[in-house]
C-alpha cells in the first residue's frame, strides 16, 4: 500500500535519467511534491492527485537550451543562404533597428517559449532587447529561464543610450532575481566586435556584483579575429583575458574558431560555452571544436541559436546534428557518441548555466523538469538503445507530454500554457508588418557597430 501522497506521479515508461551513473530504470515510479522530485523507484504503487501513465513511453530530464533569441521566431526565414557579417549587418541588425519593440519581443517570445515546449525544452538561456518583455513570457508560459538582458555599444532597440542602458540592468536584476530559478536575470554583451572594452568590462563587473551570469558570442566567424587583433592587436579570446571578463561565470557563445590555447585558457579559467551547430553550419560560420573543449574538462551545453539562423527551436534536431558534424569533420565515428550529446542536451547545459544542482537529470531533490517521449512510432521501433534512438531518431514532435517544475505545461500534444492559435494570429500581424517595409528597413545604413 502507498504511504506517502504526491502532488503529481509519472508510472510506467523507461527513465533515463542523465544520474552521474547514467541509470536506466524499467517501469519506472516518479513522485512529485511541491515542483520538486520526491521519489524515483520501479514498479511502485503511487498515491497522487494527478498520475500520468507514460507506460510504453520514455522518460528523461526536459532539454536545456544554452543560447537563443527568442523573439527573433518574427524574421524566420527573411534572410536565409547569406554569410554572417552580411546577414547580421545588412538584414538583421536594421530589421532589429526597424521592428523591435516591446510588443514584437513579447508576442515572438510567447511562439518561441510555445515551440520550446512542444518539443521537449523545459529550460531556456534566452539573449536579447527588451528582456523584461521575454522574462514575462517565459513566466507566463511556464518555461524556465535565463533571462540575459543584451548589451551593445550602438543604440539598441530598448535602450538608445548607453548610461540609461547600464541603469535599467540594475533594475532588470532587482527585478527579476526573486524568481530565481524559475527566471533567472542574466547580462548577454552581443560580441566583442559590437562592444567596446568599456562596456565589456562594465558589464562583467555588474554581473560580479550581481552574482549573475555573463555571455557574449565569440569566435562565431573567422573574420572576428583579424576585426579583433586589428582594433586591440590581441586575439578575441585574448582580448577577452586581458579585460578579465573570463572566469566560471562567463558563457561563450559558439566559439568556432577557437585555439588549443584558447581551449586550455577556458579550462584553466572554468569559462563554458554554448554550441550552437545548425546556426553555425546554415551560416557556413564554422565547427567549433567541442570533441577538444569536453576532452579538457569544460562545460558545453546546447543551443539552438535564434529562429532567423536556424530555423527552429528543436534541440533534438540540434543533438543530431552535433553528433554526426563533428564524426564528419574529424573523420571519426566514435567522436561524440550519443551519450555524450544528451548530456550536452541535459545535465551538461545545465552545468553551463549554473543549474545542475537544480535540473538537467531525473533526481531526488532535483525540479521536477521531466518530458515523455511516445515511442509508438514508425521512425522508433524497434528499441534497443535508448541513448541512441533519442539523439539519431526522435524529433521534438514526438514529446507527448512536458512538465516543468512539477507542473504540466503540455500534455497529450497540448499546450497547457496558453492561447496558442491566438499567439500565431499576432505574429503573424506582426510578419505582415515586417513583410510589407522588409525592403524599405534593408535598404536603409547598416546599423554602425
Amino acid at each position: 500500500m502507498p504511504t506517502r501522497h504526491f502532488d503529481l506521479a509519472i508510472a510506467g515508461g523507461t527513465l533515463v535519467t542523465m544520474s552521474s551513473r547514467m541509470d536506466i530504470i524499467e517501469n519506472a515510479s516518479i513522485g512529485i511534491s511541491g515542483g520538486r522530485i520526491a521519489l524515483v523507484d520501479t514498479n511502485r504503487t503511487l498515491a497522487a492527485d494527478r498520475i500520468i501513465d507514460a507506460r510504453g513511453g520514455l522518460i528523461l530530464p526536459g532539454l536545456v537550451n544554452t543560447h537563443t533569441h527568442l523573439p527573433m521566431v518574427c524574421f524566420r526565414g527573411l534572410a536565409d543562404d547569406l554569410p554572417l557579417m552580411d546577414w547580421l549587418h545588412h538584414h538583421i541588425f536594421p530589421m532589429e533597428a526597424r521592428f523591435v519593440n516591446k510588443q514584437m519581443v513579447r508576442d515572438g517570445a510567447m511562439l518561441a517559449i510555445a515551440e520550446m515546449i512542444l518539443s521537449g525544452t523545459t529550460t531556456c538561456c534566452d539573449g536579447y532587447f527588451f528582456e523584461n518583455q521575454i522574462a514575462e513570457a517565459a513566466l507566463a508560459g511556464g518555461m524556465r529561464a535565463v533571462a540575459a538582458q543584451g548589451f551593445a555599444d550602438s543604440a539598441t532597440p530598448d535602450h538608445p543610450q548607453y548610461e540609461k542602458m547600464m541603469a535599467a540592468a540594475g533594475r532588470f536584476v532587482e527585478r527579476w532575481l526573486p524568481h530565481a530559478p524559475m527566471i533567472t536575470p542574466a547580462f548577454f554583451c552581443h560580441s566583442p566586435y559590437t562592444c567596446s572594452p568599456r562596456t565589456l568590462v562594465n558589464v562583467k563587473a555588474a554581473a560580479r556584483e550581481a552574482g549573475i551570469l555573463y555571455l557574449t558570442h565569440l569566435l562565431e566567424n573567422r573574420d572576428e579575429i583579424d576585426t579583433i587583433e586589428k582594433r586591440y592587436g590581441r586575439k578575441p579570446v585574448q582580448h577577452l583575458h586581458h579585460l578579465d571578463v573570463l572566469d566560471d561565470r562567463t558563457v561563450a557563445v559558439h566559439c568556432n574558431w577557437m585555439s588549443p590555447e584558447d581551449i586550455a585558457l577556458f579550462a584553466d579559467l572554468g569559462v563554458s560555452v554554448s554550441h550552437n551547430p545548425a546556426s553555425s553550419m546554415k551560416l557556413a560560420a564554422g565547427v567549433a571544436p567541442i570533441p577538444l573543449m569536453l576532452e579538457k574538462g569544460i562545460a558545453v551545453g546546447l543551443g539552438t541559436d535564434g529562429s532567423a539562423s536556424n530555423n527552429d527551436l528543436d534541440l533534438f534536431q540540434e543533438m543530431d546534428l552535433s553528433a554526426k558534424v563533428h564524426k564528419a569533420t574529424l573523420l571519426d565515428p566514435t567522436v561524440m557518441s550519443a551519450e555524450t550529446v544528451l548530456k550536452m542536451a541535459t545535465i551538461e547545459g545545465a552545468r553551463v548555466l549554473g543549474m545542475d544542482r537544480l535540473i538537467g537529470s531525473v533526481e531526488v531533490g532535483k525540479q521536477a523538469d521531466i518530458i515523455i517521449l511516445d515511442m509508438n512510432q514508425p521512425h522508433l521501433t524497434p528499441l534497443y538503445n535508448p541513448y541512441s534512438q533519442i539523439v539519431y531518431a526522435a524529433r521534438g514532435g514526438d514529446v507527448k507530454t512536458s512538465i516543468i517544475d512539477g507542473k504540466p505545461v503540455m500534455e497529450n500534444r497540448r499546450l497547457l500554457t496558453m492561447d496558442l492559435p491566438a499567439v500565431m494570429e499576432r505574429v503573424r500581424a506582426i510578419a505582415a508588418h515586417i513583410q510589407s517595409e522588409h525592403q524599405s528597413a534593408i535598404r536603409t545604413s547598416p546599423v554602425d557597430i
